[in-house]
């Protein structure tokens, strides 16, 4: 779509057509500001060089109508600009219900892929062609940078945190993953590659891989490790949250704020509980930080997602 320009990099997701158009946009307005300016400059050079018989008199008269006018055009331009890329910005960051989620580890220098189904990658992320992507991510040591130019996607990964981000490719191919921002001595490595694949290519990717169980099964059996069914399982004598369902519902806090249950959310619950109790329950549970990685994290919020799902299939 874009071949015609010259230097264009690869377009290969309906993100990166959407930023695309808000850049040529910008650029064309720039362009047209930069001429019209440089061919006044030019017409004033001329009109009034030295030796002209152009009058000189009555300048501010003569010109305030056209400066006020130039002004609010070329505001109004950019802010018309403005409010397109911040509608953009918004779409880009509210990462929607995706077909296909995968969950993704960020450490030095390497990226972790998890799927739903329990198949893991290294510095490589499968996905199928014409869905949308949701991707769940978090950071073991520093700060990373989740960056796939051909998308236009870029989301820091913070320590301590969930970030989510969404892509949907348009294109089969494979596309440069990188770490854009820097994370230590040997941030350049830090590199991989996103494999667009067609549907039924993809399908045969999954089963070539030789899983035997998903990552929700994989956090059941650290829920069960860590003895988290003792108090939320269904035989349990302790008055605790329950988890079936909890996953999209809106939770009342002991301190009359409502939180999205959302991964962040769960996430937060499990390394730090005192902070996040529940209206109604006693702050009973201990906090798992720094005795679980951030791949256990992730299997657990695969595992009480997974419970919403059963529960809502009831």
């Amino acid at each position: 779509m874009y071949h015609w320009i010259p230097f264009w990099p690869d377009t290969a997701a309906v993100n990166a057509i959407v930023v695309n158009n808000l850049y040529i946009a910008e650029l064309g307005v720039s362009g047209l500001i930069m001429v019209t300016v440089v061919a006044m400059m030019l017409t004033f050079c001329i009109r009034y060089r030295k030796g002209s018989a152009a009058s000189r008199a009555d300048r501010v008269q003569k010109t305030w109508h056209f400066e006020i006018g130039w002004t609010i055009a070329t505001l109004g331009a950019f802010l018309v600009l403005f409010v397109w890329g911040a509608a953009i910005y918004i779409w880009l960051y509210q990462a929607p219900r995706g077909d296909e989620e995968v969950y993704v580890v960020a450490k030095r220098w390497m990226w972790k892929i998890e799927h739903p189904g329990g198949q893991s990658e290294i510095d490589a992320l499968h996905v199928p062609v014409n869905k949308t992507i949701r991707v769940v991510m978090a950071s073991e040591d520093v700060i990373h940078s989740f960056f796939v130019p051909a998308f236009r996607i870029k989301r820091d990964v913070v320590p301590g945190t969930l970030e989510t981000i969404w892509f949907k490719a348009d294109k089969i191919g494979v596309f440069k993953l990188e770490c854009a921002q820097f994370c230590g001595l040997q941030h350049a490595t830090m590199q991989g590659e996103v494999d667009v694949l067609s549907g039924p290519d993809y399908a045969r990717w999954l089963t070539e891989q030789g899983v035997h169980e998903s990552l929700a099964e994989q956090g059941e059996a650290v829920f069960r490790a860590h003895g988290c069914s003792g108090c939320h399982g269904n035989n349990s004598t302790v008055h605790a949250p329950p988890l079936a369902g909890l996953y999209g519902t809106y939770v009342h806090m002991q301190d009359g704020s409502v939180r999205l249950a959302d991964e962040a959310y769960i996430r937060d619950c499990i390394l730090n509980p005192r902070s996040f109790t529940v209206a109604g329950y006693p702050p009973l549970m201990p906090d798992f930080a720094g005795q679980l990685g951030e791949d256990d994290l992730l299997k657990l919020v695969a595992y009480i997602k997974s419970l919403g799902k059963q529960e809502s299939a009831q």
